[in-house]
């Protein structure tokens, strides 16, 4: 091993506290092209049993550390090539750990166009600024007269120039710059001012048009809020130094890098240039740095948030493999309906006209029940949009109308975020080619009910609308934090091979798009697969890709028990070593937790397999195939609740989690306008990060605090004590939606549509008009 190569694996091992010799063994693995789920699954003996989120963060941190050490290279080879790299130099470059500290360091060596200290160089200034230091008791401008030439006309020029050059040194001073930064990053403070003549168009962001806050504490979501306030030229943004004691003490630390000690006109002549170094060169430079560092932060918070609600929102509850009736409520356009079947196949597609224009409600009910009978639909899925509270009241009368002896469905609230995109996506027409676009929407309802893993990869993460500010994020970085999450919850799942579509199977590891449509066309040329090793037929799917892909595809009933679990093939014979030691069948011994109690994991570890495989393969034979995800459950919205109008203050009100942000949740509570509970609100106790209480898709019980109906803002708490006004005797009905353990199949809804919030600073943080 590298020398380079140890110093990463032990930064990353202290990073993700880990051992560096599992950061190695790690390293080796992914290097040879295996994926973080196959190795976090089925490698767990060679990383010490490194979870999915500690190899995430390993693989980010090898590419960043890996991007350093080529640079430092790069760095080191181009001083050398100078002929100026000093033993010191090299030990400061050796022992940088950012990529900040490398550029501070390489910065007097860096090619650069030509300046105003280079010409007062070449006009020999330079012995004017050491004359000024060695003798700080003579008059700086009586020195300067021994310099005057043809090129430096006055003694203003002179000292000017000699100036030049000391801020260029103080700007290329790799210890002082980091001296700086650390103050600065320290006790900043953040400023934002409202432009002159921008107060009437940049009225959503007036908290921000006189604001102060703290660099190193500023949250994300105020942080995005005056980026974006910035970007639209409404406010002006500055980070200085705290204007009572900050600015003197910044001062005092250049001041000290020249050596200034006492009160001669040297010394004055060089408080005044260290003052005015700061003011026209290394505030900017610092300015720039620390905006970088807090938009780097900001945007690391905001797609950390955006990762988490999406995450909670893919493995929600499924509703299962049942027919459903998919609704998308329209009122002019009417309301689209769709019919799946268990499997989520089109069967049959009506459009309804209950409301106005047309107020058609009898044969919308008619239609309604028609299909329920015809169909054997067992859900009905409402998207939650424009008139779902009415279409939702519709269903519930055409239900009470069902004929005795006719199972009555469960109608169930679904978010409809992103269904639209879906509809008019080249996938949808490819799977829906002669069906309506507004149609497919409703099928898409219909899907996520029943499977929104399965359903919602088919969409792009962004267009499902669970972050904050997330056009404004690092797009890339957002695209592959939200890939890594939708990979991890895919393969945590697991999918049935002869049933996954192309878009699930996609993001299976070790397959990929390409491969995924490849498996597909098999299965539609020859068949239903009737084992795992049926899939080394498919064309361009080789040894490595079936290795990290096989253990995470399900097929039931087929060929080979075993390829119904999560067991790997490649482990098959010690999973038949303990299927035999128990004297049965594999088929029978599958799921019979008795069978298995007497084993003990260590007789059957060998060379090969360690106690965490085996262990594993005891779970998966007590309970193969399950799914990691919660049961099933409903949740219930308030009768007579429909509109923000009717909500009033102490009100007692079960709700969906819809979003999750760094300042609190966001709560559906069925009047089509999300309300907010403050992180302040989310517990009689101090809560530090939202998630630590509630996730996107959680079923809550909330207290309506406040009502603005103007801006159309909701306050909730979760809070218990007793300081708030006695709630009011409402009727509850039963109000279905997909949960369990506070999950909920019902996909967040987009910030910023219909988004409740309690304050004008955070509206702001939410709003992207």
């Amino acid at each position: 091993m590298t020398a380079v190569a140890d110093r990463i694996a032990r930064n990353i091992a202290i990073e993700i506290e880990a051992r560096p010799e599992q950061v190695n063994a790690t390293v080796a693995l992914l290097d040879a092209g295996d994926t973080v789920p196959f190795v976090a699954r089925y490698r767990k003996e060679v990383t010490g049993g490194l979870d999915d989120a500690q190899l995430r963060k390993l693989a980010e941190r090898l590419s960043y550390l890996r991007d350093l050490e080529k640079r430092r290279a790069s760095i080191l080879g181009e001083i050398t090539g100078q002929g100026k790299l000093t033993e010191a130099l090299a030990r400061s470059i050796a022992e940088a750990d950012t990529k900040a500290v490398l550029e501070d360091l390489y910065l007097p060596f860096k090619p650069k166009r030509r300046t105003k200290a280079m010409i007062a160089r070449e006009n020999g200034l330079d012995a004017l600024l050491r004359a000024i230091r060695d003798d700080r008791s003579a008059d700086p401008t009586v020195l300067s007269k021994g310099y005057l030439s043809g090129s430096v006309s006055s003694t203003k020029d002179a000292l000017n120039g000699a100036r030049d050059i000391l801020a260029e040194e103080l700007g290329e001073n790799a210890a002082l710059l980091g001296r700086l930064r650390a103050f600065m990053q320290q006790e900043a403070i953040v400023t934002a001012r409202v432009n002159k003549g921008k107060e009437e168009a940049g009225v959503k962001f007036s908290d921000y048009f006189a604001h102060t806050e703290k660099w190193a504490s500023i949250p994300s979501h105020r942080a995005l809020a005056i980026l974006r306030a910035a970007k639209e030229e409404i406010v002006a943004i500055n980070i200085l130094p705290d204007e009572e004691t900050g600015l003197d003490r910044v001062i005092g630390m250049i001041a000290a890098e020249i050596g200034i000690k006492g009160q001669g006109a040297g010394d004055i002549w060089l408080q005044d240039a260290a003052a005015w170094t700061w003011r026209v060169k290394l505030s900017l430079s610092m300015f720039m740095d620390l905006l970088t560092d807090m938009r780097r932060r900001a945007h690391a918070t905001a797609i950390d948030v955006f990762a988490r609600n999406l995450k909670d929102l893919l493995l929600a509850a499924p509703a299962g493999a049942r027919a459903t009736l998919g609704l998308d409520p329209g009122i002019r356009t009417g309301c689209k309906i769709a019919i799946v079947d268990e499997t989520g196949k089109l069967l049959d597609t009506a459009t309804i006209y209950p409301f106005q224009p047309r107020q058609d409600l009898r044969g919308a009910e008619e239609t309604l029940l028609h299909l329920i009978r015809k169909h054997g639909v067992a859900l009905v899925a409402i998207g939650n949009g424009t008139a779902s509270r009415e279409s939702e009241k519709l269903v519930a009368d055409v239900l009470k109308n069902l004929p005795a002896g006719v199972s009555r469905p469960t109608p169930v609230i679904v978010s409809e975020a992103g269904a639209s995109v879906y509809s008019a996506s080249e996938l949808a027409s490819q799977e829906f080619p002669d069906v309506d676009v507004s149609i497919r929407g409703a099928v898409s309802i219909a899907r996520r009910l029943q499977d929104p893993l399965a359903e919602l990869v088919k969409i792009e993460p962004q267009a499902i609308g669970v972050g904050q500010y997330q056009h404004d994020v690092d797009q890339r970085q957002l695209t592959l934090s939200l890939a890594a999450v939708v990979e991890d919850a895919v393969n945590a799942v697991g999918v049935d091979l002869n049933m996954a579509s192309a878009p699930l199977l996609s993001h299976i590891a070790g397959l990929g798009p390409s491969l995924a449509q490849n498996i597909v066309a098999h299965r539609d040329a020859n068949g239903a697969f009737a084992s795992r090793k049926a899939l080394l037929k498919v064309a361009g799917l080789g040894p490595k890709a079936f290795e990290q892909c096989a253990g995470f595809l399900r097929i039931t009933d087929g060929t080979e028990p075993l390829d119904a679990s999560s067991v790997h093939p490649e482990a098959y014979g010690i999973a038949r070593k303990i299927v035999q030691a128990c004297g049965r069948d594999v088929r029978s011994i599958m799921g019979d937790s008795s069978a298995l109690a007497g084993l003990r994991a260590e007789q059957f570890v060998d060379d090969s397999f360690g106690l965490p495989t085996v262990r594993d393969i005891l779970a998966e034979l007590d309970k193969p195939g399950r799914d990691p995800r919660p049961a099933f459950k409903t949740a219930t919205f308030a009768e007579g609740v429909d509109s923000i109008t009717d909500l009033k203050p102490g009100m007692s009100l079960e709700g969906t989690v819809t979003n999750v942000a760094a300042f609190g949740a966001f709560v559906d509570v069925g009047v089509h306008q999300d309300g907010l509970v403050h992180v302040s609100q989310l517990a009689d106790k101090f809560v530090k990060d939202p998630h630590e209480v509630v996730k996107a898709g959680d079923v809550v019980r909330v207290r309506v605090t406040e009502v603005d109906v103007a801006r159309k803002r909701i306050g909730l708490s979760m809070r218990k004590d007793n300081n708030h006004q006695p709630e009011p005797e409402i009727r509850q009905k039963t109000k279905p939606n997909s949960s369990s353990k506070g999950k909920s199949t019902a996909a967040p809804k987009p910030m910023g549509r219909n988004t409740g919030a309690l304050g004008a600073a955070l509206a702001q943080a939410l709003n992207k008009k």
